[in-house]
């Protein structure tokens, strides 16, 4: 992605108001991005956003940018993004349009692009589009200027799907299922899905203003889920992000099952039913614990960048289907196009329903290992991850963990961030050898 002025892995993101997410820019990239997809012969669009106050106005400068470049419009309105990934494809739409800065504060947002087929869209057309970006922005003719019409039924559609992702078979009834939405784009779909299966829903973080999306609720605030599954005697409790394509859990006792945890639930569910296609594609950050288990089970494991972008990617190359990262992106190709946090959520319950055993009694059989990240701000000119003494302190760690644990540096895409990781079997130890490194990598100039 080095190449990319605009592009991240996951879009272009940052903070309202300033360069890039501005009204100018944004509607600029739907008249770029319109101009490339209509050389390829698209003639229509889906947009979707999650709930942050922004996205009306950033939804308004794309549509007038795919517009101005002829190209008609579907608006989604609030909507998941693993959602808007499919309505593309049941659609027919050449593309499909996410705003949305996932699990970002709401202050923050972005946009993100959808192929055809429901991922994302491939190398050579973001290029493309940024090629288009630096060049003055037209408008085509009045009589081929594109048209926007809302699309009203698109989440009782999404609903449906996740619920033909579920054994019809089984029931949820008898369970009670805490769902925390995160005041996100999921608050109308999660709680619908899993209530019309038949469990007892109690809803967290269901009314989003604008602004509350991700604060202290969803999948990257984890306390208020836990409390409430054990104060309310839940049988487990479900966490997802902002945009809807992560997922976390929470067990009766309050301990909350990381996309490590949940992926290796759903594998040995999918080894027993005979589902399991391959492997499963973990990545650097993958806790060992992981790979552990999956091994007691003789199931391969493999790993990529971080990056759901990359256990996509890997997935494709080694032709299995499932894979994961620890935040709680789980992508299922049986099931679904792109990682999706409701989904993702049946699939654990279909074990669960399966097993006729509890989420507690299905995550004994891995033991995850302690994880210590510690994160390095840097400003020197010089990159920590070549330098002697932090090489040679790296190589030190591994002698002393000697293969009960991993070290991994990995350097930061956004930010000027080394990110230090070390795992093994005591908290102290790589507590204790994690701030070893780091200590070095911040005298590193």
């Amino acid at each position: 992605m080095s190449n990319r002025k605009y592009f991240g892995t996951d879009g272009v993101r940052g903070l309202v108001g300033q360069y890039p997410i501005t009204p100018e820019f944004v509607m600029k990239l739907g008249y770029a991005a319109g101009k490339v997809l209509a050389a390829q012969g698209t003639k229509k669009v889906l947009i979707g956003k999650d709930t942050r106050i922004s996205g009306y106005m950033l939804e308004s400068a794309l549509e007038a940018g795919f517009s101005a470049a002829g190209i008609d419009i579907g608006l989604l309105g609030p909507m998941p993004t693993p959602g808007i990934a499919y309505l593309t494809k049941t659609f027919r739409a050449e593309a499909g349009i996410v705003i949305s800065a996932s699990h970002n504060p709401f202050y923050d947002n972005g946009i993100k692009f959808f192929s055809q087929d429901g991922q994302k869209l491939p190398d050579e057309v973001e290029l493309a589009i940024e090629a288009l970006l630096d060049e003055p922005m037209g408008c085509v003719e009045s009589a081929s200027l594109g048209k926007a019409s809302r699309i009203g039924d698109a989440a009782g559609r999404y609903i449906e799907f996740c619920k033909s992702n579920f054994p019809s078979q089984l029931s949820l009834q008898g369970l009670k299922i805490v769902v925390d939405c995160a005041n996100g784009a999921t608050y109308h779909i999660a709680p619908n899905v899993f209530r019309e299966l038949g469990a007892t829903v109690i809803e967290l973080a269901c009314s989003p203003n604008g602004t509350n999306i991700n604060d202290g609720c969803g999948a990257t605030s984890m306390d208020m889920i836990s409390k409430a599954v054990v104060e309310h005697e839940a049988d487990l409790g479900i966490a997802l992000d902002g945009d809807g394509d992560r997922l976390m859990m929470v067990d009766h006792t309050g301990y909350v099952i990381d996309g490590d945890e949940a992926v290796y639930i759903i594998a040995s569910n999918d080894l027993k039913s005979g589902n399991l296609q391959g492997g499963v594609v973990g990545t650097l950050m993958s806790n060992m614990g992981l790979e552990l288990a999956l091994e007691a089970l003789d199931v391969p494991f493999a790993r990529s960048n971080v990056g759901d972008r990359y256990v996509m990617e890997l997935l494709r190359e080694k032709g299995w289907q499932l894979g994961a990262e620890n935040s709680g992106h789980i992508i299922n190709l049986n099931h679904t196009s792109t990682g999706d946090g409701v989904i993702a959520a049946l699939n654990v319950l279909t074990a669960v329903c399966q097993s006729n055993k509890s989420l507690y009694d299905l995550r004994q059989g891995i033991t995850m290992l302690p994880q210590v990240l510690v994160n390095v701000r840097f400003s020197g000119k010089n990159n920590p991850l070549k330098d002697n003494d932090v090489q040679a302190e790296v190589a030190k760690v591994n002698d002393t963990l000697s293969g009960r644990g991993r070290v991994l540096l990995r350097k930061s895409g956004t930010e000027p961030l080394i990110r230090v990781m070390v795992e093994g079997p005591e908290l102290d130890e790589v507590t204790s050898l994690a701030n070893q490194i780091a200590d070095l990598v911040k005298v590193v100039k």
